[in-house]
């Protein structure tokens, strides 16, 4: 009697230490700090999964748009899509779905298999939308493309409905360029061999521009900005990632104005992600590695639509960490709720056979002389930044 009570108290023991262990499994993981580069987890306890991501404010609450990734050789196509997840904190993410999906139907350039990245969302507060724009690849086409995406929703998480991709300003001249100066470029040879610096010279003396002038430039890395008067502004590595174009969009926010500018020509940036502090715009890029990360860059200007400087790499600390962007690539800089002139830079470090386990580098902007720089924190928090 005694053993089978044991083995009967044992059963119980062992049940509730399951329950106990799935619950403690199901249970939320909760933050209250930054480990840039560590697994980072949601709601579900399951990974973040918005990479190339960009990030809304509204109604005090943060959202994280970005790439759904898979594992293996396919892991950059888009078989899910963009998903969205929301935060008070910052710090911990409820998984809100996936909030532009990509199509069954095999006539739509949305279809799966296509490639969608570096997605941003921005809110016009005129017509009550939420507007998402995209680097968009066709299916089967590697980055061929190059074109930018739009899809627009009545609710921020979604579902957002596509409109259309396309090459930007078709026949339409930068605002920064005469039609003389057009006239001017000679074509580009496209039967040279090429090399890095022949790319170079064809961005810096318009070869690349005037090639695809009639049918369109290209859009690869991109991001949104809304400025202080509402104007918002798509920002893209154009030109096989030479130059950067500046474009203001419509008031709708649904289409390209027509305004626009060539910046940097020749320089060779991606993976734009722009701020904003005492009148001045600072835009954190990257160089040319395809995967592999390399020195971030900086740029300033005035204005948007004027001219814009080289500073150089913004990141301090060790070669390696100033070579590499501590192992990370830009995606965009976010502003922090109830702090001033508080910003993060956000990144991804891409691990390129199996991005699906690609980590999130977040780290605080910080200024000397007004100027952003970035430093390498193993753990921080939002204290980190002054109170308004």
């Amino acid at each position: 009697m005694k053993k089978k009570l044991f083995f009967i108290v044992l059963k119980v023991w062992f049940s509730l230490l399951f329950i106990s262990f799935i619950s403690c499994k199901s249970a939320a993981i909760k933050y209250t700090s930054f480990k840039p580069g560590e697994l980072w987890l949601d709601n579900n306890n399951q990974f973040i999964n918005a990479h190339g991501g960009g990030f809304l404010i509204y109604n005090n609450t943060y959202y994280w748009f970005g790439e759904h990734k898979g594992s293996g050789k396919d892991g950059s196509k888009a078989f899910v899509g963009v998903r969205v997840y929301s935060s008070k904190d910052l710090y911990n993410w409820k998984n809100e779905g996936v909030a532009l999906h990509v199509l069954k139907d095999t006539l739509s350039k949305l279809q799966e298999g296509c490639t969608i990245e570096r997605p941003k969302v921005i809110y016009n507060k005129k017509t009550g939308k939420f507007v998402m724009w995209f680097h968009h690849e066709l299916k089967g086409e590697k980055y061929k493309a190059a074109l930018t995406g739009i899809a627009v929703a009545d609710n921020v998480t979604g579902p957002f409905e596509y409109i259309e991709s396309y090459r930007i300003h078709a026949g339409i001249l930068p605002l920064n360029m005469t039609q003389e100066t057009f006239d001017n470029i000679r074509p580009i040879d496209e039967n040279q061999k090429l090399t890095k610096q022949i790319r170079i010279d064809q961005a810096k003396s318009g070869e690349l521009f005037k090639r695809d002038f009639k049918g369109g430039q290209m859009s690869r890395d991109m991001t949104l900005f809304v400025d202080d008067d509402e104007t918002a502004y798509h920002i893209t590595a154009s030109e096989e990632n030479q130059t950067m174009l500046i474009s203001k969009l419509s008031d709708d926010y649904l289409s390209l104005s027509g305004e626009y500018i060539r910046i940097l020509p020749g320089e060779r940036n991606e993976a734009p992600a722009v701020l904003k502090k005492l009148k001045k715009y600072y835009m954190f890029t990257s160089g040319l590695t395809g995967w592999d990360p390399n020195p971030a860059k900086l740029s300033v200007a005035t204005s948007m639509m004027g001219h814009w400087t080289s500073l150089g790499n913004p990141c301090k600390g060790s070669e390696d960490e100033k070579n590499n962007t501590f192992w990370s690539q830009s995606t965009y800089i976010i502003p922090v709720i109830g702090k001033k002139d508080a910003f993060i830079f956000a990144a991804d470090r891409w691990i390129g056979d199996n991005l699906i386990d690609s980590r999130y580098i977040w780290l605080p902007i910080q200024f000397e002389n007004d100027i952003p720089f970035l430093k390498w924190q193993d753990e921080w928090d939002l204290s980190f930044f002054q109170p308004n």
